[in-house]
């Protein structure tokens, strides 16, 4: 039987590359609940090959369907904002100059 962790996954990562695709919140939720109900109707599939089966078509679906430029928060690494006003690194002083 398909553990449970990895259908959670498949759902999770589903969500995770639909918000990929779509900017807006509003919009994403119409997605999300969408992915919801394919995953409902599914559930009470409890012969191993055909959770293995439907397992194997999400995961199809999840490569044809993966983000070019996936989204990723500013800060975060890769994020347009990663790294960015860091304090300046510790040097020593300068030599005091005589003149």
């Amino acid at each position: 039987m398909a553990s449970r962790e990895a259908i959670q996954s498949l759902y999770r990562r589903s969500l995770k590359l639909s918000l990929d695709w779509c900017v807006h919140r509003y919009l994403w939720r119409g997605q999300a609940m969408y992915i919801r109900s394919l995953f409902e109707a599914n559930k009470h599939v409890r012969e191993p090959r055909q959770q293995r089966l439907l397992m194997e078509e999400t995961e199809a679906l999840l490569q044809k369907w993966k983000h070019p430029d996936p989204y990723r928060p500013p800060t975060a690494p890769g994020g347009s904002k990663y790294e960015r006003n860091l304090p300046a690194p510790i040097l020593d002083p300068p030599p005091p100059m005589h003149v």
